[in-house]
């Protein structure tokens, strides 16, 4: 199996690309060359080539004509060209392999779908140019490509055969980024997928605004937030710090404002300052944004949560 890309500069959309079919062939052998002679005789040439032929393994996008878009008329790169077609296989790959769980070809796409509109578009409009992948300096294009070398590593190395092997260590590492952020995002799609039942299943409390997850280790924000409407505070209990915690709802994902906030006079107290303003003797901490807050009991947690209903009543 041979997998090539264009030599030279790289870019977080041919890096991207070239880590999702080493996940499924993780034998290839890959070679950044622009001889078309080699192009040729690749089993998947990405980002060079001048074709676009899924079938036949050729993710271009440079050629003359090509107008490739999403739905949402974000165009494609060689990213989400790969991704488009072996997206939801790499996902299913590395769920088995990273969580042990075999999804189903339908959740396996929806996930994919999901990391395109988080994560691949980005690289896409990146290279392209039509957009930064993130503000500021570090947004995930811009750190891959300071895996390049600059004039200095070349002067260092010179220009001959030394200067290529190390261009291609450092595609390979920038490849190895990628990939653990690939992971990361199938692993907590996954968790998350798993999670729905014991979220919807568990226990609500105080006329339904409270709700109880025995494992604070389950995302619940998303499925609360759409399925939910009524919760106001989440009680989770931490079986790695056993101890409780007492979350509001964030209105989306992007932003700290909730529902309902915890209590002003929380605000940024700790233990025995806490506990006298709660009247709960195991009080831990409230964040000073008011969006946490914790006990170490059962009935301490209980006991601020029925006060932070009653603060929202009275507000």
């Amino acid at each position: 199996m041979l997998i090539v890309t264009h030599s030279g500069k790289f870019h977080a959309d041919d890096a991207w690309a070239v880590a999702v079919l080493n996940v499924l062939y993780p034998g290839a052998d890959i070679i950044r060359t622009r001889d078309q002679a080699v192009i040729d005789t690749a089993d998947f040439a990405v980002d060079v080539g001048g074709v676009w032929e899924p079938a036949a393994g050729r993710f271009d996008h440079h050629q003359k004509g090509f107008d490739a878009a999403r739905q949402t008329g974000v165009p494609y790169a060689s990213a989400g060209l790969v991704w488009r077609e072996y997206g939801a296989r790499c996902v299913m790959a590395l769920a088995l392999a990273h969580t042990g769980h075999q999804l189903a070809e339908g959740q396996a796409r929806e996930i994919a779908y999901g990391i395109d509109a988080d994560v691949v578009q980005y690289l896409d409009l990146s290279d392209v140019g039509a957009a930064k992948s993130a503000p500021g300096s570090y947004g995930l294009s811009a750190v891959i490509s300071g895996y390049n070398t600059n004039w200095l590593d070349e002067q260092r190395l010179g220009y001959g055969e030394q200067t290529e092997a190390f261009r291609l260590s450092q595609f390979r590492r920038a490849m190895a980024v990628l990939t653990d952020v690939m992971v990361n995002a199938v692993k907590y799609r996954v968790g998350a997928l798993l999670a729905l039942a014991q979220v919807r299943q568990a226990e609500v409390l105080e006329g339904g605004k409270v709700l109880f997850l025995k494992n604070g280790a389950l995302p619940w924000s998303q499925v609360v937030r759409k399925e939910m409407p009524k919760v106001l505070f989440v009680i989770s209990y931490s079986i790695a710090e056993q101890r409780h915690l007492l979350h509001t709802v964030p209105l989306s994902s992007e932003s700290f404002d909730a529902r309902a906030d915890l209590p002003e006079a929380w605000a940024g107290l700790r233990d025995a300052e806490l506990a006298a303003v709660t009247g709960v003797p195991d009080a831990g901490f409230c964040h000073n944004g008011r969006f946490i807050a914790s006990a170490r009991s059962y009935e301490g947690i209980r006991a601020m949560a029925s006060l932070a209903l009653q603060d929202v009543t009275a507000a």
